[in-house]
């Protein structure tokens, strides 16, 4: 498998023999306060042979934050699922715990379609 050269984005070749490259820092996201999330929980059923998932969709943070919630969510469900793309995914319909468990935490969530 070939290596991810991810240290110098978009510089292919300089011709210039006194180039050095600066790697440019990414800003950390800031993790939003609980209160101050849109989080949206709906259910899923595209892609996935007609099995439901309940998808939590709009946090604002860092993706380790999103990775804790992520877990949390699972183990009070007692479900397995996924953190993809800035989504939380749990497996089957869990609208109303998600949602329970949410507001408890102090998170803006709605449910949706």
């Amino acid at each position: 498998m070939a290596k991810k050269r991810n240290d110098r984005r978009g510089i292919v070749y300089y011709t210039d023999p006194d180039f050095e490259y600066q790697p440019t820092e990414e800003p950390v996201d800031q993790t939003l306060e609980p209160g101050a999330q849109k989080l949206m929980v709906r259910i899923d059923r595209r892609q996935r042979k007609g099995k439901e998932v309940t998808l939590v969709e709009g946090f604002v943070g860092h993706p380790e934050d999103l990775k804790a919630l992520g877990k949390r969510l699972k183990g009070q469900c007692g479900v397995g699922g996924a953190v993809k793309d800035g989504q939380i995914l749990l497996q089957g319909d869990h609208r109303d715990k998600v949602l329970a468990a949410l507001h408890k935490d102090g998170y803006g969530a709605k449910r949706g379609n």
